[in-house]
């Protein structure tokens, strides 16, 4: 039997750690916040869970936030960025590719390639749904999900 990796996936939180975005990313061996974190209090919470990895947002003012990260997870080239800058992906060859920015949770695949934007976990911004998602990769293969949180 394959071995199953759940890898958390969130973005634009903008400062807002909600209970329920932790809650639906419990047992995640791996977290990547894909930017507008807004708050180191953010990430601490999510380090609680598991190894969380961030990248930073247009509305980042962390330094230490990089642009990029490309991790290799059960065999599969993640690439995480904010999506606010354009990314040579020619160099990366990523398998998925997570991004925020938009606030519109989406998942597609384009060729080999899977597209994710968790959409965002902070303060609802117009009518669009509060999110998260999980990446979940077993014998290779990457599939995504998409959790809409039941937030007031």
């Amino acid at each position: 039997m394959a071995k199953v990796f759940e890898v958390g996936l969130i973005s634009d939180t903008h400062g807002k750690m909600r209970p329920e975005a932790l809650t639906a990313l419990e047992g995640c061996a791996l977290i990547f916040h894909a930017g507008d974190v807004c708050g180191a209090a953010v990430l601490a919470d999510l380090a609680a869970l598991a190894p969380c990895h961030a990248v930073a947002g247009n509305c980042d003012t962390d330094p230490e936030l990089p642009l990029t990260i490309q991790q290799e997870v059960a065999g599969i080239r993640v690439l995480i960025h904010h999506g606010h800058l354009p990314v040579d992906m020619a160099r990366f060859r990523p398998d998925v590719v997570v991004t925020g920015h938009t606030h519109v949770p989406k998942i597609e695949q384009v060729g080999s390639v899977l597209y994710i934007n968790p959409g965002s976990a902070g303060p609802r911004r117009f009518n669009l749904p509060v999110t998260v998602a999980r990446l979940t990769i077993c014998a290779g293969r990457p599939t995504a999900r998409i959790i809409e949180l039941a937030v007031v």
